[in-house]
């Protein structure tokens, strides 16, 4: 399944079968499409590459929505076709091309996007699996498995973010779950509708959803997933006599309470949320693996008074006493945190090497638990280009230029007949020194074009920089892989996640294996590295 990001459509399980709509929901029959232009046929080729295979849905907003194959590339493809194209088809493609520039694991990916006049179509990447309204439907989500997924989330409106965007259409309909465990967020809007800060107190309601199978925002849906809305119907959250919903702990047993906290004070208006980069670094924190497939028990009683006999939150506690953290302990930490996205994602100076996170002013004074580190961007050690299979070593210089904080500048490989290198090399790579081990949370490399792949490794040993020793490292760091590759890259990002949380690590690989074209044959530059961690 291809890694590149940005929106995509929605899953929807009908009768057994995996289908995929836009917007997270099922056409309403009152939003026909309109069709100006013959309608599309199975085997009709658009663009002289993308086939329909299949009519799948009409989403939402009355589009057709096709499964499809790539013909020059063979890939799956999703189709999303508009009736008509042109100022009618502004947002839906606006939309697309702005999501294509933003690269993230936790995206899907936008291949392309078309306007004829009488129709307008967006290519997008096909994803196997299901939306988490449907796999909710089932059963509520595991405390682990819901702040995996709010991870996922969290890291992807970063990314969004970083680049002044707005996701604007957060619910628990765009947020997907392939077949393999990837958890992708789709259909960003344009609209202007919405900010920054909502995104980040939507998530609060992904993870309220997650929990408890039912969705907090009824006073304000979120593009289509409100209570009671057609055949995409989420239940409304319990509510007490004065409208307050209940907490996921009163709804259903063995919720955590620093997951209860977390959750209600993102959907609490009156305390202000932290940046999106800031929320991921926390959940990130909290992603634990999962050992097994087991769910909580169901639902306990509702229950509205004071709770006792729970367990104290992780986050921290005083003599026994449980200090909430929630969101006011982000922001105590924040001083340093608020820079961390800031830093890794928009290229700016990083905060200092060793920063000192104040103690949260809801904390008694004197004995309350250490806060855990700010993630932030580490300074590298050293840098170099390992290059096993050259003789002539003849591509080596300006390693240092990758780690500079200059997008401008980078290390560029050669220019090749064919994209593996000629067919003379196994790849290529940038070698990575933190100058000790480090807990790591992500990588993120900028290159200077699109149509890469590549990979991350992580290893235990500094060879020579020879032939022999770039060999025998590759050998070694090879049996590490971090992360998933990416595969002809659509994007010129790739965000490596995937670190152990347990783990320390010094030595870093970013290997290249395929090269992307340039007027003149097969090259790539890679403009700045950034590891993000603590």
């Amino acid at each position: 399944m291809p890694s590149s990001a940005g929106p995509s459509i929605d899953t929807i399980t009908e009768g057994g079968r995996v289908t995929q709509v836009g917007e997270g929901q099922d056409a309403e029959e009152s939003a026909p499409p309109v069709m100006t232009f013959g309608a599309p046929t199975a085997g009709e080729i658009l663009a002289e590459r993308y086939e329909l295979v299949e009519h799948i849905n009409n989403d939402s907003a009355g589009r057709l929505v096709w499964r499809g194959v790539d013909v020059v590339l063979r890939r799956p493809v999703a189709v999303v076709l508009r009736y008509p194209g042109g100022d009618s088809a502004t947002e839906m493609l606006q939309a697309a091309v702005a999501a294509s520039r933003v690269i993230h694991p936790n995206l899907v990916g936008v291949y392309d996007a078309i306007d004829e006049a009488e129709r307008a179509y967006v290519v997008r990447e096909w994803v196997d699996g299901q939306s988490l309204r449907e796999m909710v439907a089932a059963g509520p989500l595991d405390p682990g498995r819901t702040t995996a997924v709010g991870n996922a989330v969290a890291s992807a409106l970063a990314a969004v973010h970083a680049t002044g965007m707005i996701h604007g259409n957060l619910h628990p309909g765009t947020v997907m779950i392939s077949d393999e465990g990837r958890v992708v967020l789709a259909d960003a809007r344009t609209d202007g509708a919405d900010s920054q800060e909502n995104d980040v107190r939507a998530v609060g309601g992904i993870l309220y959803f997650a929990l408890t199978g039912h969705w907090p925002h009824a006073e304000a849906p979120l593009h289509g997933a409100t209570a009671g809305h057609g055949r995409a119907a989420i239940p409304d959250a319990v509510r007490d006599a004065s409208g307050a919903i209940a907490a996921p702990r009163q709804v259903r047993a063995g919720v955590p309470a620093y997951l209860d906290d977390l959750t209600m004070d993102l959907l609490d208006p009156g305390i202000a949320p932290p940046p999106s980069e800031v929320l991921a670094a926390e959940l990130a924190r909290l992603d634990i693996p999962i050992e097994d497939d087991t769910y909580l028990e169901p639902a306990g009683p509702l229950r509205f008074s004071a709770e006792t006999g729970e367990e104290p939150s992780p986050l921290a506690s005083v003599g026994g006493r449980k200090v909430a953290i929630g969101i006011a302990g982000l922001l105590a930490v924040a001083l340093v945190g608020l820079l961390i996205g800031i830093s890794v994602f928009g290229g700016d100076e990083a905060p200092p090497t060793e920063p000192v996170a104040q103690p949260s002013n809801s904390a008694p004074a004197g004995g309350a638990a250490p806060a855990a580190p700010a993630v932030r961007k580490l300074n590298v050690s050293d840098v170099r280009i390992v290059d096993p299979d050259s003789k002539l070593r003849d591509e080596l210089g300006g390693a240092e230029k990758v780690i500079d904080g200059d997008d401008d500048k980078g290390w560029d490989t050669d220019t090749y007949t064919r994209p593996n290198f000629g067919n003379r090399k196994s790849g290529m790579g940038v070698w990575i020194d933190l100058g000790e081990e480090r807990t790591v949370k992500s990588v993120q490399v900028r290159l200077s074009a699109t149509g890469a792949s590549a990979r991350l490794y992580s290893g235990t040993t500094d060879e020579e920089p020879t032939s022999k020793g770039d060999k025998r490292l590759l050998s070694s760091y090879e049996k590490a892989p971090i992360g998933q590759p990416f595969e002809q890259h659509d994007g010129t990002t790739m965000t490596f996640n995937g670190f152990d949380a347990d783990a320390k690590y010094r030595y870093l690989l970013f290997w290249i294996t395929e090269l992307p074209s340039n007027d003149r044959g097969y090259q790539v530059g890679v403009q700045e590295i950034t590891v993000q961690g603590s």
